[in-house]
């Protein structure tokens, strides 16, 4: 395996963790919550897993399992390797407390609490938040970098839609931590490290995987980042989104997010 594109994926799929850090920054960046922003940005987050899952991630699974399966059982593995990867994600969700799981955005005003109690309670919501977000991410870490390696020009969007998935992931972790500490450099530094499960998770799975590699084995991947992709899109993105804004504000973002990845989709063509 060409070491520079082992590197290439590594970095991407770094940078697409340590984007969780961004969304903890910008919880911290005001003392109020933005709700109009992560309504727009949480749409146009689903906007662009939504738009990629099913115009090029999909299509390119499909295309490598049937090169290496033939048509049929090709075929068959893609929609399988689809819906696996919805049940991945929709089985780590439901070992997770609804409470915190790491889909669920608090505002600043949710969190702003004086007792002693409360802070105690915040800190733990803050820590399980980040220990549900490592779990969350180590998955997605290993089919980032696997798809990236496959197919760098496919990478750099699939990294990018996970980077925009990671933020609101970064706020709700950063927020209750906050509130609990006093300290903005602990909630980001929590925020932060939360999202190193999946350069982790990138590192475990080449070395596990590296001898299995295969168009086959590449082709599935491909279909489970899609299925993980339209399941968080659908499952919290969206839903989450609407619950902190209006129904349209929402929609613009999602609309955008399709532009813009359509767009960069073109351009690296």
């Amino acid at each position: 395996m060409d070491t520079s594109a082992v590197l290439f994926a590594f970095s991407l799929t770094l940078f697409a963790g340590l984007a969780t850090g961004i969304g903890g920054a910008l919880a911290l960046l005001t003392n109020r919550t933005n709700t109009k922003f992560l309504t727009v940005s949480m749409g146009f987050s689903a906007g662009v897993m939504i738009y990629i899952s099913f115009v090029d991630i999909f299509p390119e699974a499909q295309e490598a399992l049937t090169a290496a399966l033939g048509e049929k059982l090709g075929s068959w593995a893609t929609v399988g390797g689809f819906f696996f990867g919805m049940l991945l994600i929709a089985l780590i969700d439901k070992f997770i407390p609804e409470t915190e799981n790491p889909h669920e955005v608090h505002t600043v005003e949710e969190m702003d609490g004086k007792s002693e109690v409360h802070k105690a309670k915040l800190m733990r919501i803050g820590i399980v938040t980040a220990l549900a977000i490592a779990i969350h991410n180590f998955p997605e870490g290993i089919t980032t970098f696997t798809a990236s390696l496959y197919d760098p020009k496919l990478g750099i969007p699939i990294a990018i839609a996970i980077a925009l998935h990671n933020i609101p992931e970064g706020i709700a972790v950063s927020v209750p931590v906050f509130y609990a500490t006093g300290s903005r450099r602990k909630a980001f530094k929590y925020s932060l490290i939360s999202g190193l499960s999946e350069p982790l998770g990138a590192l475990v799975g080449y070395l596990l995987l590296r001898s299995f590699y295969s168009d086959a084995l590449f082709g599935f991947i491909f279909a489970s980042v899609a299925g993980i992709m339209i399941y968080i899109s659908f499952d919290s993105l969206l839903p989450c989104s609407r619950e902190y804004g209006e129904h349209h504000q929402s929609m613009y973002g999602l609309i955008a997010g399709m532009v813009v990845m359509a767009a960069s989709l073109l351009l690296f063509m």
